[in-house]
């Protein structure tokens, strides 16, 4: 290869890295800022393509999707100064991107985690001094994380360039000793309406077996008066057939129950009975009539 040749591929070389150097692409979910001599010279660069001094500007590139920022948990106390442990995230994205590339030394986004953490656990720790167990857990939860978000965009999109979208509680609970005694309480708690509940239904069921054993005498006593009442009658009744059976004819009623007796008498052919012989048992044996 001749020395011409030589000269002619060193140029094209040195050409495309020129070339290569002097042309950035901007992807659609980027942002980015041109320096020159570590100055921002252009503090929002659009998307495509687009060109820079070589050698000289150099481009910094942001992912400027929405990132999330899932911080510690933290402990807060109460209104009622009860301790909380609080778990939460945070979503945000760039809004001003010369502010974000200054203030987290040149768009770091640990820096950027770093700078917003503690923000946020200062503004759950005021919000949740301000209300009470219950109103951060259920009853203004929702209201809480909007009035924070609203307070927080403020600092972070001046000071920061950043805008957060949303602040979220994954989790509140107590702390594990708190925990445990909240456990032993609520324990004792059921325990105590568990024997409460088992005096009241002992003297319940006392009651309804007094009740019970009361009916079963009334039910006894009037059912016994029945009884009596009604073999009154039928002794009455009885007594009224015979006498109007002995009435209508004495001699034959009397024989019947004479042969009722004999009957009765010599059931088995043991039986044995010792009478005088003018006993009046044997008057229809010695009737010759």
């Amino acid at each position: 290869m001749n020395p011409k040749s030589v000269v002619i591929l060193i140029a094209l070389g040195f050409g495309l890295l020129i070339f290569s150097s002097s042309v950035y692409v901007i992807q659609e979910v980027e942002r980015g800022v041109k320096l020159r001599f570590k100055e921002v010279i252009d503090d929002d660069l659009k998307p495509g393509l687009a060109f820079k001094v070589p050698f000289i500007d150099q481009i910094v590139k942001f992912d400027a999707r929405v990132q999330v920022l899932d911080a510690p948990p933290e402990e807060y106390l109460t209104q009622e100064k009860k301790r909380l442990l609080v778990d939460s995230y945070i979503t945000w994205k760039i809004e001003n991107v010369k502010k974000y590339y200054t203030s987290t030394g040149g768009g770091n986004v640990r820096n950027a985690a770093l700078l917003l953490a503690p923000r946020i656990a200062n503004g759950l720790r005021d919000k949740f001094g301000k209300r009470t167990v219950h109103e951060v857990v259920s009853g203004e939860r929702e209201e809480v994380m909007v009035e924070l978000t609203e307070q927080i965009n403020k600092l972070t999109v001046d000071e920061m360039g950043i805008k957060i979208i949303d602040i979220r509680l994954k989790k509140i609970e107590l702390p594990s000793v708190a925990s445990e005694a909240v456990y032993a309480r609520m324990r004792a708690e059921r325990a105590r309406e568990a024997r409460e509940y088992r005096s009241t239904g002992k003297e319940l069921a006392e009651g309804i077996r007094a009740d019970a054993d009361r009916q079963e005498r009334v039910l006894r006593a009037e059912a016994y008066r029945d009884a009596e009442k009604i073999r009154g009658e039928g002794d009455a009744l009885a007594s009224s057939i015979y006498a109007k059976a002995y009435s209508t004819n004495p001699e034959f009623y009397s024989f019947y129950r004479s042969l009722d007796a004999y009957k009765t008498s010599f059931r088995n052919t043991n039986d044995l009975i010792v009478l005088k012989p003018d006993s009046e048992f044997f008057h229809y044996l010695k009737s010759s009539k």
